[in-house]
């Protein structure tokens, strides 16, 4: 008999496991429960750790657009969501309790899938399989997946700096240059003159910064990927020598040397998107908003992810992955979840879904399913398997991954809104195929 197996049993692997399984497919769930990690306490699965919020509902925002094309593919953890939601304004949060329990209820009385109990330490090397095991991979299977891939090609700490839309940059104040003129004018610097970088240097250091749960801290915290908010304590010239280091540069309006310069580099392909270089940060996310905006040039900046510094296996996709989530060099492996290197539960939950109904295909030597980048879910996978994507980081679902649209739209909830009626169209002619 037909037989996928399926490595992990988070949101990823029972979204994978049930495409599978609903398509006719017998399928393998192991699950290393009820063995622990220090982030997990339940025994069953899809078990939400850090949060009982499943981000906004409404369809015009980046993550309630994401779970409405969740729906189209009926979407075990939409299911559950939806049955156990609680009161939480406009965003969709439940009861974890209830929502994991069903999930396990579901999977676990499924004909078609057997769940086996016991920790995985190397890939199967026949059959397909899918691996779903989550951002806290670690042991012999993290030496595994390290040897099929690369060790150079799996990461297991998260340090991302913030990024921001270029349309929402003010290039009024910031401009393109290169340091002394040399290469192409790749990068978007923001200058700042002396008062501008005390008020800044002020408010970084003095931000309230996250608190990290014990398996979150790192055991060393490198040189390279040093909090911006750290390396500042060090001294106030401490960023002005290290990332915002002035030199090579004029500001177009003065014809001078700034005092400092944050610079910015594309994110993507399209050049949508921009991170702040060096930004690295354990800041709260309200206090990025805060005190990055003081910087000139990005008092309007519209942040399309925050960021962060936490324990996070993921592999770099963009390199290894095809874009139906198979591993380049041995199709038959398909990777799903935030060790895909996508950000968030229900990014990681639609991850699954496609990964599963690709193990599906390959197995019956169909065309695999790639969706349109102007869908949120094809635009997510299409960003982790770019292949022009360098210094990669996970990212979440939001509009500036998502290709322009053809007339420009200025309100940004009228774009929005734009956004989603172009994806979910494609969706209706989807259902009718």
């Amino acid at each position: 008999m037909d037989k996928i197996t399926v490595i992990g049993a988070g949101l990823a692997g029972c979204e994978t496991a049930m495409q599978i399984a609903n398509r006719g497919i017998a399928v393998d769930l192991i699950e290393m429960k009820p063995q622990k990690t220090p982030a997990h306490k339940s025994d069953d699965f899809a078990e939400l750790v850090c949060s009982n919020s499943l981000k906004a509902s409404r369809v015009d925002s980046a993550a309630g657009l994401l779970k409405e094309e969740m729906r189209k593919f009926s979407s075990i953890c939409m299911k559950s969501a939806e049955r156990c939601s609680v009161a939480a304004g406009g965003a969709l949060a439940v009861d974890r309790n209830v929502f994991s329990g069903y999930i396990t209820e579901k999977i676990k009385s499924h004909p078609n899938i057997n769940v086996i109990n016991r920790v995985v330490t190397e890939l199967p090397k026949d059959g397909i399989t899918v691996v779903a095991t989550g951002p806290l991979t670690d042991g012999e299977l993290a030496k595994n997946i390290a040897k099929i891939t690369g060790s150079e090609n799996l990461s297991f700490y998260d340090a991302a700096a913030p990024i921001v839309t270029r349309e929402s940059i003010d290039f009024s104040v910031a401009f393109f240059a290169s340091r002394y003129g040399k290469g192409t004018d790749d990068y978007i610097n923001c200058p700042m003159n002396k008062e501008e970088y005390t008020e800044f240097y002020n408010a970084l250091i003095n931000a309230e910064s996250a608190v990290l749960s014990e398996f979150d801290k790192p055991i060393t915290v490198y040189e390279g990927c040093m909090p911006v908010e750290i390396l500042a304590k060090r001294g106030e010239d401490s960023i002005r020598f290290g990332p915002l280091k002035p030199v090579g540069l004029k500001d177009p309006r003065t014809g001078h040397r700034p005092w400092a310069v944050v610079q910015l580099r594309s994110e993507n392909k399209q050049g949508t998107l921009f991170n702040l270089v060096g930004f690295q940060t354990n800041l709260k996310f309200p206090e990025q908003k805060r005190v990055f905006s003081l910087i000139p040039g990005l008092q309007n900046a519209e942040f399309m992810r925050y960021g962060v510094m936490h324990r996070n296996s993921f592999i770099n996709s963009p390199k290894l992955l095809n874009p139906d989530l198979s591993l380049k060099d041995n199709p038959n492996i398909f990777f799903a979840g935030q060790l895909s290197g996508v950000e968030g539960y229900m990014e990681s939950a639609a991850s699954g879904i496609i990964a599963g109904i690709n193990a599906v295909k390959r197995l019956k030597n169909e065309p695999t399913l790639i969706l349109p980048k102007y869908t949120m879910i094809g635009a997510l996978l299409g960003y982790i398997t770019d292949e022009t994507v360098t210094n990669f980081q996970p990212m979440g679902a939001n509009f500036g991954i998502i290709p322009p649209l053809e007339e420009r739209i200025k309100d940004k909830r009228e774009r929005y809104a734009a956004f989603a009626n172009r994806s979910l169209k494609y969706f209706e002619n989807f259902k009718e195929k």
